[in-house]
């Protein structure tokens, strides 16, 4: 007996309700598929379909059959799908979004790179920090800073970021250092509005001990790179990703603050609406980021 065969005919059957109609659909006689039915019930020793003049039902033992059926056959569609896919060269338009800040320093040369590989492939891009939907929208991927909440969507990481506290050494001689995360409550802060909670900053000291406190804004802007450049004018302590902060760090711009307390690191994510029958411009260009930021993180700030 072909075991494959002999699924994929009662499948048939169930799905249609009609031996004549599943053997329509597979291109194969209506005593063939009652042959391989038979052979089935045979083989697990359990009576899977009763069968009547007018209407077939299932038994308890063909039901719970039929379900793992359906999806190892979706799986075995899936995984053929993706052979297919993986095996195409990326072509046509690929709509991505991503965040503004990220975008220009980091995706930009990564994008240059994969589009001069892949002649065929043309990038549609939407700089925004907003919350896209991406299948409202007609999107295909995004890069997303943060934890991924929405169900319907896929997401794979591709690297991590680190919050950093920090502010211009001109401000710290006027305003004195924060020793600790209570001496925030001090100092002008100034505040990312996109987040959930933009006046609650968390910090983690070395012994384990977690602090949260609630900061006195002085300044709000939608766009890190804004408050990077604020906050190196002097006007403010912040917190803002490595990605967007490490060119005045390295300069020395502005200081890092509270290195005894840590701030939790954050996933860099490919996100997409589906994993079912992905498409190779999609599935390529999430591997190549994947396997480009696995060799180099160059936004992080402990690699420099």
């Amino acid at each position: 007996m072909d075991r494959f065969k002999a699924v994929q005919a009662f499948a048939r059957v169930v799905e249609f309700g009609s031996f004549a109609r599943a053997a329509e659909r597979l291109g194969t006689s209506t005593s063939a598929i009652s042959r391989l039915i038979a052979d089935l019930e045979r083989h697990l020793d359990a009576r899977l379909i009763n069968r009547t003049t007018r209407r077939l039902s299932l038994t308890e033992a063909g039901q719970s059959f039929f379900e793992r059926s359906v999806q190892i056959l979706n799986d075995l569609d899936e995984a053929e799908g993706s052979v297919r896919a993986a095996a195409v060269s990326p072509k046509g338009t690929l709509r991505l979004t991503c965040g503004v800040s990220f975008s220009e320093r980091f995706l930009a040369p990564a994008i240059a790179e994969f589009a001069a590989r892949h002649r065929d492939l043309v990038f549609d891009l939407d700089l925004s920090d907003r919350a896209v939907d991406l299948v409202e929208e007609g999107f295909d991927l995004a890069i997303r800073i943060g934890s991924i909440v929405h169900q319907g969507l896929v997401s794979r990481r591709i690297g991590w970021t680190q919050p950093v506290c920090c502010a211009s050494p001109g401000y710290l001689a006027q305003h004195g250092t924060p020793r600790t995360p209570a001496d925030l409550a001090a100092h002008e802060c100034l505040s990312y509005t996109l987040l959930p909670m933009p006046n609650t900053w968390r910090f983690e000291s070395a012994q384990g001990e977690h602090h949260e406190l609630r900061v006195a804004m002085r300044h709000r802007a939608n766009n890190g790179r804004m408050l990077a450049v604020l906050a190196a004018a002097g006007t403010g302590v912040i917190i803002e990703p490595d990605f967007i902060v490490a060119p005045e760090v390295r300069t020395g711009a502005l200081v890092r603050l509270l290195p005894d307390h840590a701030l939790p690191r954050t996933p860099i994510s490919a996100v997409y609406p589906s994993r079912r029958h992905l498409s190779a411009k999609v599935r390529g260009f999430v591997g190549f980021l994947a396997e480009r930021y696995a060799r180099e993180q160059p936004w992080s700030l402990d690699e420099s």
